[in-house]
């Protein structure tokens, strides 16, 4: 929605490659009409950090933290005693552990203690606790989840991003390969009676126009309709927002402390337990995804997973119930 440029960034400091991204990070967690107070949180984050050196990930971690702060009602009078009860964002947690390395002045230690929970913070380069890589044991791991030969650019690429490279694996299966699209196209779809033309192999084009889209029917799906090469064709899809709509989801009492909700909405990334594992208060129990910001939900009990209400990939929203524990006396 940037249609000129933005002289605010020097106001609060955001890199620009980053503020572009912010703003469709904050919608989608609910937070659009709040946009003015994230940013303004940021600039507080970035004082609270002491003016760190911000490129990628250190200001992706101000930029969550700031959201954090946003969602949470919380300010630097009472992020001490707040965030005692709260699952810091993953970047918050990797900065403050010295994954990022040591900013210079240190870090603000209450600050530390709080996001921390207990966590030892390193004091060395982050790569020297890097394990050796055995790359023939990630090309087989690459070889059951990847279509075609695997090469040494996908072994590094896996090496350096495992979720997000494992994701495009998943795309790329479901959706075959997608570059032929124009990207207008991909992000928004066509417009109604527009045409769009795909080649797909040398002299062999695809003609595509689009017809319209169906009303949403009880079992919350939608039949678009569209002429391929003036042929025309129907395909029934599930429409997103019908199908949140049908199912009602749990949602977790904060009051108890063995009922683990959301803290953000988003997509569950991972679920580091399985039912019947002991786990420890601040434990690592799920982690959850939204817009490139991680959050890791964690136990408030030491306790046993007594079952869990969701998988990986699936949509979550705040506050939904992830997981039961049944507590240790």
């Amino acid at each position: 929605g940037l249609q000129h440029p933005a002289t605010d960034i020097y106001r609060y400091e955001i890199p620009g490659g980053q503020y572009t991204n912010l703003k469709p990070q904050v919608e989608s967690l609910g937070l659009g009409n709040r946009f003015e107070e994230v940013k303004e949180n940021y600039k507080v984050v970035n004082e609270m950090v002491g003016n760190i050196v911000k490129v990628t990930p250190s200001s992706k971690m101000v930029g969550d933290l700031a959201i954090f702060m946003t969602q949470n009602g919380l300010t630097p009078e009472n992020i001490l005693e707040k965030g005692e009860s709260l699952a810091f964002p993953d970047s918050s947690i990797s900065y403050f552990s010295g994954m990022m390395g040591q900013p210079m002045g240190g870090f603000p230690k209450e600050l530390q203690r709080v996001v921390l929970k207990g966590k030892k913070p390193i004091s060395c380069r982050p790569g020297e606790l890097l394990p050796p890589v055995d790359f023939g044991e990630i090309k087989e791991k690459l070889s059951k989840i990847k279509d075609g030969e695997v090469n040494m650019r996908n072994i590094l690429s896996y090496c350096m991003y495992p979720d997000v490279y494992t994701a495009y694996l998943k795309k790329r299966h479901e959706y075959e390969y997608i570059s032929k699209l124009g990207s207008h196209v991909f992000f928004h779809g066509l417009a109604v009676g527009e045409t769009n033309y795909v080649t797909i192999n040398e002299g062999k084009v695809l003609v595509v126009r689009y017809l319209g889209l169906g009303d949403v029917d009880k079992e919350g799906n939608r039949t678009v309709s569209f002429e391929l090469n003036g042929i025309r064709r129907e395909v029934t899809v599930p429409d997103e927002e019908a199908q949140k709509t049908l199912v009602k989801v749990a949602m977790a009492d904060t009051e108890d402390k063995c009922q683990v909700g959301a803290s953000i909405p988003g997509a569950v990334s991972k679920i580091s337990v399985s039912v019947g594992d002991e786990v420890k208060v601040n434990d690592t129990l799920i982690v959850i995804e939204a817009m490139k910001m991680e959050t890791a939900v964690t136990s408030r009990v030491d306790g046993i997973v007594e079952s869990i209400e969701v998988k990986p990939g699936d949509s979550v929203k705040g506050g939904q119930l992830l997981m039961k524990l049944k507590e240790k006396k």
